[in-house]
């Protein structure tokens, strides 16, 4: 069996023979009348149509060829005839032509007699060398990673990667359409930022060399977009990429992206229902009408009523734990430590009781949840920018949809009170010095821009990326992601076992 480089020293002389037949191996351009997937819904008949693509198959028999050609939109069977191109051309075709080449076609539409939608070509160009050989083995690798570092290889051999990444450009495109035609508009905020605040997380840093100074990746756009409420705007939102310098597991990135939108004058029941119509509308769109998405080996209906939970009333049920009985964080970590609930977050010992709480949910409770479910009623120590609750100052006017154990969306009531919002930040900036390297730091920028007034605001974060994996049922977030960040490869030899 030949080597890859073997074969792709063969496609070298091929190249070469391009060039003595005057045949441009990499032409400027080529005109087309539709994609592929296009083509496929012609009827019979329908003549002089132009399309172009990737050469996936070819197989010879005698006087006539049969090619698969293939673009993101989908494939079609190609006819090439001897008596139609001329018996030079036929041969030139067949000697140069390989597997992984681009070439562009003009045909007619038919059907063959085994029911294949096929053009016959009348009209052949040459648009671009693949010199290296596709892989036949691909998809049976061992090795996941090399799929995600290759992700134009996934995209070529694989059919149901195809349909996954347009269903999120879809995704994305159903998620603006909605906002815009809701009165939200659309914003851009900075990724480079003085502070790292607007979430809980550990953030990257970054050195700003013209102004000599560390800078932070934003955690979130949360801060910034607030501001813009501050300077009048009512309903905006920015698709943006956050980073958060976190462990690495199957629902976790480092890098991601989030939708965060805000209202002014709304409060969170506003935006839970909202976020509601929100999601169907994106979902029946995605669906054709379905709102009983299926997801591996269970139906989750988004048509029916929403389960809304409080948080102390979840934990209480799944670990007879109530968390309003534990002021401080030693006591409320003594009680897991006595109830044998072993957590998993790394430094536990230094978490404050905010984040402690998040960390006992994430293990007994939010497994558990299948059905769409608004959790509310979060302890306030774990929402730092979050109101509190009028009637209970120890929680915040916040919710999280939840769904087949996954957290989708996060908002809540904003906290616009300067004085009250100064006071937590310090208090996280404590934490943090005290080793929680997931509290915030104050952002005092902010805190002044509060003090020229804000109005009611509720606010939303939608994680993409998350969503994605819920909605394909993908086993680990990157599935979704077109190129995760890897570490280097040591080499980019050729791998004989593609």
């Amino acid at each position: 069996m030949a080597t890859v480089k073997e074969l792709m020293a063969v496609r070298e002389e091929k190249l070469k023979k391009l060039d003595e037949y005057g045949i441009k191996a990499h032409p400027e351009r080529y005109e087309t009348t539709c994609t592929i997937g296009e083509s496929r819904k012609f009827d019979d008949g329908v003549k002089n149509i132009s399309i172009a693509g990737r050469v996936i198959s070819k197989r010879k028999m005698g006087k006539i060829s049969f090619i698969d050609l293939s673009d993101i939109t989908g494939h079609i069977q190609l006819c090439l005839k001897r008596d139609d191109l001329g018996e030079e051309n036929y041969k030139k075709i067949n000697e140069i032509l390989d597997i992984g080449d681009f070439i562009g076609i003009k045909g007619d539409v038919f059907t063959t007699q085994a029911g294949e939608k096929t053009i016959q070509v009348y009209d052949f160009t040459f648009l671009g060398k693949a010199l290296r050989p596709l892989p036949e083995k691909f998809h049976g690798l061992s090795n996941q990673e090399l799929i995600y570092r290759e992700r134009h290889l996934d995209l070529i051999m694989n059919e149901e990667a195809k349909k996954k990444f347009l269903l999120r450009s879809k995704f994305i495109r159903l998620l603006r359409e909605f906002l815009d035609n809701n009165g939200f508009i659309e914003v851009e905020t900075p990724a480079l930022q003085n502070t790292a605040s607007g979430a809980t997380a550990k953030p990257f840093i970054a050195h700003h060399n013209a102004h000599n100074m560390d800078v932070y990746l934003r955690i979130s756009p949360e801060l910034t977009l607030k501001k813009l409420i501050i300077g009048g705007f009512n309903n905006i939102y920015e698709v943006a990429r956050d980073f958060r310098n976190e462990g690495i597991d199957v629902n976790h990135l480092q890098d991601f992206t989030m939708v965060e939108g805000y209202s002014a004058y709304w409060n969170y029941e506003d935006n839970m229902k909202f976020m509601k119509k929100m999601v169907t509308y994106i979902l029946s769109k995605l669906y054709d009408g379905n709102l009983n998405i299926q997801i591996g080996d269970k139906t989750i209906d988004f048509g029916g009523e929403w389960k809304i939970v409080s948080f102390r009333d979840l934990i209480l049920k799944d670990c007879d734990i109530d968390i309003d009985k534990f002021e401080s964080a030693k006591e409320l970590l003594n009680e897991i430590k006595n109830k044998k609930i072993n957590l998993e977050a790394e430094n536990i010992e230094n978490l404050g009781r905010g984040n402690l709480i998040d960390q006992l949910y994430k293990k007994v409770s939010r497994p558990n949840i299948i059905e769409p479910t608004f959790l509310i009623k979060h302890p306030t120590d774990l929402s730092p920018l979050a109101r509190s609750n009028d009637q209970n100052s120890n929680i915040s006017d916040r919710f999280q949809l939840v769904v087949n154990g996954q957290e989708i969306i996060n908002g809540y009531s904003e906290l616009v009170d300067a004085r009250e919002q100064e006071k937590r930040l310090i208090q996280q900036s404590e934490l943090r010095a005290q080793g929680d390297e997931e509290a915030m730091t104050i952002d005092y920028e902010y805190i002044k821009a509060m003090e020229y007034g804000m109005p009611p605001i509720s606010g939303w974060g939608l994680g993409v990326d998350r969503f994605l994996q819920f909605l394909t049922n993908s086993y680990n977030i990157r599935d979704v992601v077109l190129y995760p960040l890897l570490k280097p490869r040591e080499s980019i030899e050729d791998d004989d076992e593609l």
